[in-house]
């Protein structure tokens, strides 16, 4: 019984230890788990207040700081007063629809480039902020440059490879079809030594190179596709020459400056775009004294391939110029071309309308510059 009892004590006694052991182990385990919930609960409180002073600091933009003149550059294919008269309105109207979009200029100033290459200087270096320039000059500057729009214009009723297909005396009228690419043509006009290679053309005989170095040319700038580049590759593909091998190759100061040179006939060829002969329909006989029509006294002797259409492109140097303002430049140039007085005035450019472009759009007028660059 005294074992028993001895027994029962021990029992009770181990019982309680074990007891004790396990309520001292509940206690430490909890208050570990609250120190380390109490300590995430800091470092998650510190973390998230570190996070939104960060977030305040990087994240949330500031305005973007707008200079009070948005400046505007126009290429010379055109008599400059003519552009600068046409796109006069251009200004209110950018302006009022920037301002919808939220950015809103004190001013829109027009400039006329002396010549594409100033234009295409003027956006390379941000004196432009914005250029209507063709893909052509595009190309040249696009490593400070990016091309936002490009230019859709009205088809042609004439749309042939054969030169001779477009001589049938009757004026080239535009269609309804929208198109993304227009065609370089070389003409001749009504000066003696044009006429004769304009037979030659229409009674389907191939002209030589003697016939075409022998007529006194006028062109455009370098950078010109209809007017310069993509005869050059006309001249190649014919030929084997460029306009570089030509004896008599003068450069005019833009299409006015061509085609009233070719109505006095001291250039018997010029290159310009297809529907070039459409725009100088009256000037040719009401202004530059022609008795016919330009469609009896031009005839076309030379087609190129198409040309992907004009760029409205912008400067990559002005910190203003970023992703959202880009949108709103472009939803406001396609909202001008979709009004009756928007459409006026891009009509300077025979520019019907307008949609997005991207870089790889002028793949084509990159390749026609680097076949340029193999006869320089």
């Amino acid at each position: 019984m005294i074992l028993a009892k001895i027994n029962t004590v021990y029992l009770s006694a181990e019982w309680r230890t074990k007891e004790m052991k396990r309520l001292l182990s509940i206690i430490l385990v909890f208050a570990m788990a609250m120190t380390i919930f109490v300590g995430c609960g800091s470092n998650d409180e510190a973390e998230t207040t570190g996070d939104s002073s960060t977030d305040e600091g990087t994240n949330v933009e500031a305005e973007i700081e707008l200079p009070e003149e948005l400046v505007i550059y126009f290429v010379p294919s055109r008599d400059p007063e003519e552009i600068v008269t046409a796109t006069e309105p251009l200004k209110e109207i950018l302006q009022a629809e920037l301002a919808d979009l939220g950015y809103e200029f004190e001013d829109v100033r027009i400039e006329v480039g002396t010549t594409y290459e100033a234009a295409g200087e003027a956006i390379a270096s941000g004196t432009a902020h914005i250029a209507f320039i063709p893909g052509g000059t595009y190309v040249l500057y696009s490593d400070e440059a990016e091309v936002i729009l490009t230019a859709t214009r009205a088809g042609l009723s004439k749309d042939f490879d054969d030169a001779a297909d477009w001589n049938d005396g009757l004026a080239t009228e535009a269609t309804d079809d929208q198109v993304t690419y227009y065609r370089s043509l070389i003409v001749a006009g009504p000066s003696e030594k044009g006429q004769a290679i304009a037979e030659k053309v229409n009674n389907g005989e191939e002209l030589t190179w003697e016939d075409v170095n022998d007529a006194n040319w006028g062109v455009a700038s370098t950078t010109s596709s209809a007017g310069y580049i993509y005869p050059t590759i006309w001249l190649q593909d014919n030929f084997g020459k460029t306009i570089t091998d030509l004896d008599s190759a003068v450069q005019t100061t833009g299409y006015a400056d061509a085609m009233a040179r070719l109505a006095s006939e001291q250039m018997d060829v010029i290159a310009f775009y297809a529907d070039a002969r459409r725009d100088y329909e009256e000037q040719w006989t009401d202004e530059f004294g022609r008795e016919l029509s330009i469609w009896d006294e031009t005839n076309v002797i030379g087609v190129t391939e198409g040309i992907y259409n004009d760029t409205i492109s912008v400067t990559t140097s002005a910190d203003f110029m970023n992703e959202d303002f880009i949108d709103a430049l472009q939803t406001a140039f396609i909202n001008i071309a979709n009004t009756e007085e928007g459409l006026e005035i891009i009509s300077i450019y025979s520019h019907e309308g307008y949609q997005i472009a991207t870089d790889a759009d002028y793949d084509g007028a990159r390749k026609a510059q680097e076949i340029m660059k193999e006869f320089e």
